[in-house]
């Protein structure tokens, strides 16, 4: 398959919003915490989204797409990460990592979408599940300092 149909397109532009706003979540977390552990927990997650970002738009512009900017209208309606004015107000951890379970849960969800569709190219597939799986095993890690706080 030389490109992707506009569905697939569309998901994989759906994805890379999702990691845009995860990543703008984690940093704002790691900036309302002074816990060292949780701060490099999120810091290292905004780091991670940031390069799964980078990774799909450099696919998405393989197959001759255009990858989406961040912050656009159109995705605002599909981006349930962090509703940060609500999960800041009180500046609680536990509040924090409760948000990010349920944030990775739907990213979860959304990857195993994407990874639903019949059409993807081989080097796509391999980047959402590679992605899928990292994220799916953080979810432990963010249990265990969920129980830590």
């Amino acid at each position: 398959m030389n490109s992707y149909s506009k569905e697939v397109g569309d998901k994989l532009n759906a994805l890379l919003e999702k990691n845009y706003d995860a990543e703008k979540g984690y940093k704002k977390a790691a900036e309302n915490t002074e816990n060292v552990a949780l701060k490099n927990h999120f810091n290292r997650k905004a780091a991670e989204r940031y390069d799964f970002g980078h990774q799909l738009k450099s696919e998405i512009k393989n197959f001759g797409q255009e990858p989406d900017k961040g912050g656009s209208v159109t995705g605002s309606v599909h981006r349930a990460w962090m509703d940060v004015k609500a999960v800041f107000s009180a500046d609680n951890e536990e509040s924090m990592l409760e948000e990010a379970i349920r944030g990775e849960k739907a990213s979860v969800e959304e990857y195993n979408d994407v990874l639903n569709e019949t059409n993807l190219p081989a080097s796509t597939r391999d980047i959402v599940l590679k992605q899928k799986n990292t994220i799916s095993q953080e979810l432990n890690t963010i249990k265990r300092l969920e129980d830590l706080s």
